[in-house]
């Protein structure tokens, strides 16, 4: 099944507050998708905030993996300014299924 990486990054209005208030949703939701995450965290700042996600997940197709992170709790409540989603080929690196 292809592999596509998510890279979110926060709105700079006030997506601190938005992520701090939608976390719980979020890592709930994110659970809900069992082995086809495989990766997920926030993207950190210099000083060590939380300004963004990264998230490896695996969907039948590029519409379906945008489809799925558009159900994202934080993508709902507007948490992010940018949305970057592509197509990944894993090959290196432990995790990488045979």
């Amino acid at each position: 099944m292809p592999l596509f990486a998510f890279h979110n990054l926060d709105n700079d209005i006030n997506g601190a507050e938005l992520r701090a208030a939608n976390r719980p949703a979020h890592l709930a939701w994110v659970q809900t998708l069992g082995e086809a995450v495989r990766m997920a965290g926030p993207l950190l700042s210099e000083d060590g905030r939380m300004i963004g996600s990264l998230c490896l997940i695996e969907a039948d197709s590029l519409a379906a993996a945008k489809a799925l992170g558009a159900e994202d709790p934080y993508a709902r409540a507007g948490v992010f300014g940018e949305v970057r989603v592509h197509e990944v080929k894993w090959l290196i690196g432990e995790g990488k299924r045979a």
